[in-house]
């Protein structure tokens, strides 16, 4: 699998555009008017119309959905504390405890990146008693993760806590992509050095033919 395959499968460039424009949306307007309502509703709008989009061309919709739930509940979160620093409070701790569970998975064995990943190379959780090589590669790309994450948000909440929220809001769009980029290319040394994935998908499929080939002689 390439990177560009490798990006794809977490969304892509177009996935990662559509998660990043209403918090961009929500600092930009905030830092020219500092009007937290008005920021929430437009970040809110935004992300509406671009699941709307891609309901209207058919297109996957599970990560514009999500990105649509995280900005909602931003939005809720704004609107309530009535400070800009709500908005970007919910995105922050789902960040922090993704970069949380990817590290702990990996130190416990069950790497969680092996059960987002393992559907995509149609070898589901084979890995785990069938490929230890892959296993391996699955450990360490979700270390890598865990710890990039948490990097991450080690220099996000400080400045949440003490720091100015517009500030605050354009460290967080500049910190969207960089981060996820790393996580991908890491990934996709790790596998790319790792055996190839057991198609289990193939395997069940040739089984079933062997059957109905079978049950059609007897």
């Amino acid at each position: 699998m390439t990177q560009a395959a490798l990006f794809d499968a977490f969304g892509g460039i177009r996935g990662t555009v559509e998660t990043m424009l209403p918090g961009l949306l929500f600092v930009m307007i905030y830092t020219f008017n500092k009007d937290v309502k008005m920021s929430a509703f437009a970040a809110g709008a935004v992300a509406v119309v671009l699941v709307i989009v891609r309901l209207a061309r058919k297109d996957t919709v599970k990560h514009a959905f999500s990105g649509v739930f995280g900005v909602g509940v931003g939005v809720a979160f704004a609107l309530f504390t009535g400070s800009a620093k709500g908005f970007y409070l919910p995105g922050m701790i789902y960040g922090a405890g993704l970069g949380v569970a990817f590290t702990l998975s990996a130190l416990v064995g069950f790497p969680l990146l092996g059960v987002v990943l393992g559907p995509v190379f149609r070898e589901n959780l084979s890995w785990r008693t069938r490929n230890p090589g892959r296993k391996k590669a699955y450990t360490k790309a979700s270390l890598a993760w865990g710890l990039i994450f948490l990097a991450k948000y080690a220099i996000l909440f400080p400045l949440y806590w003490w720091g100015d929220e517009t500030q605050l809001g354009w460290l967080l769009v500049a910190l969207k992509l960089p981060p996820m980029v790393l996580a991908v290319y890491f990934t996709w040394v790790f596998l790319a050095k790792a055996p190839p994935p057991i198609d289990v998908i193939a395997e069940y499929e040739a089984q079933e033919a062997a059957e109905a080939a079978r049950k059609s002689q007897a």
